[in-house]
């Protein structure tokens, strides 16, 4: 199923639609960028998208021996770190996942892979605090990376 997501950035509003593929967190992805944020949330209501949650998150992001990192702090999730190698047309994605999880396991860090989307995270998230009895949210744990400079 398709999703729709629009997204404020150092100034500029992205409308972007996904749709997942076969490989876990794979997406068709189109992006554009609009010029008036207010009409374009209209305009996808009337497509029938819904508001779900709203994802609250810094990046920093990288490249390091060809590939694409992001270390992202999410709001009621934590931290990720995302490493990701394009693959060609003609390159099966398993295969050209090998070398995005042989980087990170260089790290020497505990990793925990996850299949969770960042507004997955942020739901569950939600819903635990506002069931908490004396209306107190647990602790974030918050992982940190090493330095990604010189590798």
């Amino acid at each position: 199923m398709a999703f729709a997501r629009l997204r404020t950035q150092e100034g500029q509003h992205l409308f972007t639609v996904k749709k997942p593929v076969a490989i876990e967190q794979a997406c068709l992805e189109y992006e554009s960028e609009v010029t008036d944020r207010a009409q374009m949330h209209q305009a996808i209501m009337l497509m029938g998208f819904r508001p779900t949650v709203r994802i609250v998150k810094t990046r920093r992001t990288a490249t390091v021996d060809g590939l694409g990192v992001c270390v992202d702090e999410v709001e009621l999730a934590g931290v990720f770190m995302e490493i990701e190698r394009t693959a060609g047309a003609d390159q099966p994605g398993v295969v050209v996942q090998a070398e995005p999880d042989a980087w990170a396991r260089s790290l020497g860090v505990e990793r925990e892979r996850t299949g969770d989307t960042y507004d997955s995270l942020v739901r569950s998230r939600t819903r635990k605090a506002s069931r908490s009895a004396d209306g107190v949210d647990a602790v974030i744990t918050v992982t940190e990376w090493p330095n990604l400079k010189g590798r």
